[in-house]
């Protein structure tokens, strides 16, 4: 390895002056620019040495008044032409008996290019199940390490969400605001290839932009709709009129409908998502602590279809698919935390 922790380098590309904070492998090290961290590959840095020598001595300054000093227009440097804040993927190589590069890791990065600072909630699911959270502050065109997940984790799933507050309030803006990122394993493959042909170290997907302002929200006059028939019930009673929850669903078309034999496929399927999705609201509405969906085996696709859902909704703790006495393998348990 050319260069070591806490080393003096030069970026060729910008002459800017940097210092190596770590090594990531034999071929890229991190580096400290002004405050802000970045990756670099080795043959992008070279000592200060040549930069040194080469530089022209500054000449002695001369006594200059108050009154004879030109004025100079000040621009601001931005460190980046991208506005917004973004969750970035820094891969990790390895070498495989073959000496091949391989992706060990991801180190994953919150970073900030904006004039605003937050308070941010991450969380990462891998198959629907929590596995790292972080509660912290990122600062103005700053970036903030979250942590590093290994490459094989990619397949089950992932879902990286981020829930964002200003750390100063600001009139006439959302209290916070939440976001997630759900690519696939195989968008993260391709992205990690376009990075090896392009010689660069890193990739990034966009969390947002800007800072969303509060939503206005509308009055609605409740009499018109009392006069036009709709029930009309306090807040506080929602539960005693909504309908009953169910521990137990049977998904199967001739248990969802009395008439579906001229029913497509798509159409049969749709109906039983939007029975799932009804049923399921009223467990979470009647803070039910499960609820076991009879979805029978078949091709799977009402099962797969089902898991994708669960996936994506923050009240499911865990749910399984196995071998029940009642049931066999063609029902799914689902737990709930709220």
């Amino acid at each position: 390895m050319k260069f070591e922790v806490g080393d003096l380098v030069t970026v060729l590309l910008t002459n800017e002056d940097a210092k190596v904070i770590e090594i990531v492998n034999d071929k890229m090290v991190m580096i400290e620019v002004k405050g802000v961290l970045f990756p670099a590959y080795t043959d992008q840095l070279d000592f200060p040495y040549f930069k040194m020598f080469t530089q022209k001595r500054a000449a002695e300054k001369k006594r200059v008044f108050i009154d004879q000093v030109q004025k100079e227009k000040i621009t601001e440097k931005n460190l980046s032409n991208e506005k917004g804040v973004f969750l970035s993927f820094v891969p990790v190589y390895d070498k495989d008996i073959f000496d091949d590069d391989i992706v060990e890791k991801l180190k994953l990065y919150l970073v900030n290019f904006t004039n605003v600072a937050y308070e941010f909630k991450y969380q990462v699911d891998f198959d629907g199940v929590l596995d790292f959270e972080l509660t912290n502050q990122i600062h103005p065109n700053q970036d903030f390490y979250l942590h590093d997940v290994p490459f094989d984790e990619l397949s089950h799933h992932p879902k990286f969400n981020v829930e964002f507050s200003l750390l100063v309030a600001q009139k006439g803006k959302e209290p916070y605001f939440e976001t997630f990122l759900k690519p696939k394993g195989k968008q993260i493959f391709k992205r990690i290839e376009e990075l090896q042909q392009k010689n660069e170290a890193t990739f990034k997907y966009i969390l947002f932009e800007e800072y969303p302002d509060k939503a206005i929200e509308e009055k609605i006059d409740v009499s018109k709709l009392g006069n036009a028939g709709f029930r009309m019930y306090e807040a506080s009673q929602i539960r005693s009129n909504l309908p009953p929850a169910r521990s137990v669903v049977d998904l199967h078309i001739e248990k969802v409908t009395d008439s579906w034999t001229h029913l497509s496929n798509f159409e049969i399927l749709s109906l039983q998502l939007d029975t799932f999705e009804k049923y399921y609201q009223l467990s979470v509405l009647h803070r039910a602590s499960s609820l076991i969906i009879i979805h029978g085996i078949g091709a799977g696709r009402l099962k797969d279809e089902i898991h994708e859902l669960l996936r994506s909704k923050k009240e499911v703790k865990s749910f399984v698919n196995q071998y029940h006495a009642q049931y066999g393998y063609g029902a799914t348990e689902i737990f709930f935390s709220y």
